[in-house]
């Protein structure tokens, strides 16, 4: 009797990814979900990195389309974006609250340890707001 594998396939764990936000499964979607999720680890990536890693793996989208892609992945809750300066964003699929390092060397952007930030409280947001998101950016250099 030949046995199944349990091993679940990268296209597998994007359209589930998808699926869990309610998103529909399109082409592109699928594809850069894929790239994103596939492997089951979590990810920092630009949008032109992604373009780029989309390229290498001949999948046919615009940077425009990896924009707006991301972005939807965004307000389905699937990333956060992280703004590290006024021009740079990055989008992270790992969505809890968490620290982050930004090495300026290479411009790339890793998790922090979690339980090494510690907040003794919040300010109170202004009449009429709530606090959605606390981001926490350690900019470092390598010495």
């Amino acid at each position: 009797m030949k046995q199944m594998s349990s091993t679940i396939t990268p296209e597998r764990r994007a359209r589930d990814w998808l699926a869990g936000a309610e998103l529909r499964p399109t082409r592109q979607r699928l594809s850069l979900a894929e790239l994103l999720v596939g492997d089951g680890q979590n990810r920092h990536v630009t949008a032109e990195g992604l373009h780029h890693a989309a390229q290498n793996s001949r999948i046919s989208v615009s940077l425009a389309t990896v924009y707006n892609t991301l972005r939807a992945f965004c307000d389905a809750g699937l990333m956060n974006e992280v703004t590290v300066d006024g021009t740079r964003s990055y989008f992270d699929t790992r969505i809890d609250d968490h620290p982050h390092y930004y090495w300026e060397d290479d411009g790339s952007l890793t998790d922090a340890p979690t339980e090494s930030v510690k907040f003794e409280r919040l300010p109170e947001p202004p009449e009429g707001a709530e606090i959605s998101r606390v981001d926490v950016v350690i900019r470092v250099r390598r010495a």
